[in-house]
């Protein structure tokens, strides 16, 4: 599969997974922090053939996530399912199979600045996505589906209206759960 854009990822051990996996440029961040020069290579990276920004489903790779989207409004954005990234009790990119990889990087979504309001806390209250004892784990499946990955109610209600998620795909990967865990 070959990327026309070119993919942000953390470090070294994320370029070398997500190489084995697909054709593609890819610049390395080098955590939080970006040594010097790697901001302006990805805000010219934007400009020249646009970026997806591909950081671990963790604490420290959404904080990369939203510098970079701040750096380029409007950039795309892939989430890897935390399950999917695990190995003993580290997670990251390169933990990920190429499978994984390939199936979140299909699912690339592009981030609104504008926020609409398609979505609502009744959405999800009414869902069991926020407020039930499967809520966290629901999120997380659910998060998977439609390529947005996880986040707590208040990050997940956001990342379903800015990242265009339809009413359609919303319903169609809640009915996914119940078959998959109430069918």
């Amino acid at each position: 599969m070959i990327i026309d854009e070119i993919i942000v990822v953390e470090g070294r051990d994320d370029i070398c997974a997500v190489k084995r996996a697909v054709d593609a440029e890819l610049i390395a961040t080098g955590g939080f922090g970006f040594p010097r020069g790697v901001e302006k290579r990805i805000v010219q990276a934007a400009k020249r053939k646009g970026i997806i920004v591909f950081t671990d489903p963790d604490f420290a790779g959404e904080k990369i996530r939203k510098k970079v989207s701040d750096m380029v409004p409007e950039c795309k954005h892939a989430f890897l399912p935390r399950a999917e990234a695990i190995k003993g009790d580290d997670i990251g990119i390169e933990n990920a199979s190429e499978e994984s990889i390939i199936r979140a990087l299909k699912k690339v979504r592009t981030e609104k600045k504008e926020s609409r309001c398609e979505f609502k806390k009744t959405d999800l209250l009414s869902n069991g996505l926020e407020g039930s004892r499967e809520a966290s784990f629901k999120r997380d499946f659910v998060g998977a589906l439609l390529g947005i990955g996880y986040g707590n109610a208040k990050q997940f209600l956001n990342r379903l209206n800015r990242y265009g998620v339809s009413r359609e795909e919303f319903e169609e990967s809640l009915k996914k759960y119940q078959e998959e865990f109430n069918g």
